[in-house]
């Protein structure tokens, strides 16, 4: 029976984590498993990975194939370096304390290399963070400065807003104006009318006295008229008596004539 080293995938969908197995080459991913060697989460960075190392290297050395994802893990964990250093010892071309030597030694290196990684990686998630927030510092200061422009006027717009309000106070006062104007005109209205019903009263009066001045004036033209009448009957009267005198120098006339 082939004996692989694999993952068997567990977690929730887009967070995976892989737990290591040995397992037969004929199940399925997920199926069943002759034994757990560790777990692998690849949702850290670095990623995080715990692993039983003897039990991973006893299963190698008889024979186990890790699949490329678990190859990448044991290599980075030492388990294939212990691998060929072990099978050198087996050979003869090592010994065993220069076999542990050297791998002391590459461990030493690789802790060193993993650490320097993690630097990095801290330095440049710190240079991310540190940018964002200064990012975030300038929008804040934009849109700080964006509500202090909207919420302080300009000149011109508090020109603009003066010449409106005086405008609306321009215009308040003139519907004042003409609510007064119409009670004006009616005020105005009623003593006009008074005083046109007084005027006709005037009239009446005026008109009275012209009446009576025009009944004096038949009086005064009847007078004027006896007057006149009387004064004719005089002049005939006064007339005839101017005749009867001549009439009676022409009836002496005669007389005188026959005297002669």
């Amino acid at each position: 029976m082939a004996t692989r080293i694999r993952l068997q995938r567990h977690g929730r969908k887009g967070r995976p984590i892989f737990t290591i197995v040995v397992a037969d080459s004929r199940s399925k991913r997920d199926g069943k498993n002759i034994e757990n060697l560790g777990q692998y989460n690849p949702n850290t960075n670095p990623a995080t990975i715990t692993l039983n190392f003897d039990r991973t290297l006893e299963w190698v050395m008889k024979g186990a194939i890790p699949s490329d994802t678990a190859r990448a893990i044991l290599k980075y964990k030492g388990v294939m370096m212990k691998k060929h250093l072990l099978k050198g010892v087996l050979k003869g071309a090592l010994t065993e304390e220069q076999a542990e030597e050297r791998y002391e030694k590459w461990m030493t290196d690789k802790a060193a290399r993993i650490d320097k990684n993690i630097d990095s990686i801290n330095s440049s998630e710190s240079k991310k963070r540190s940018e964002i927030l200064k990012a975030e510092s300038i929008v804040k200061e934009k849109r700080a400065a964006q509500i202090i422009a909207k919420n302080t006027p300009s000149p011109e717009a508090s020109d603009e807003e003066n010449a409106s309000v005086d405008q609306t106070q321009d215009l308040a006062t003139e519907t004042k104006a003409e609510k007064t104007t119409p009670e004006a005109s009616a005020e105005e209205a009623t003593p006009e009318a008074s005083a046109e019903e007084a005027a006709p009263e005037a009239s009446t009066e005026e008109v009275a006295p012209e009446a009576s001045t025009n009944e004096a004036a038949p009086e005064a033209n009847a007078e004027e008229t006896t007057s006149e009448a009387s004064a004719k009957e005089a002049a005939p009267e006064a007339s005839t008596e101017e005749v009867a005198p001549e009439a009676s120098t022409e009836e002496a006339a005669p007389e005188a004539s026959t005297e002669e």
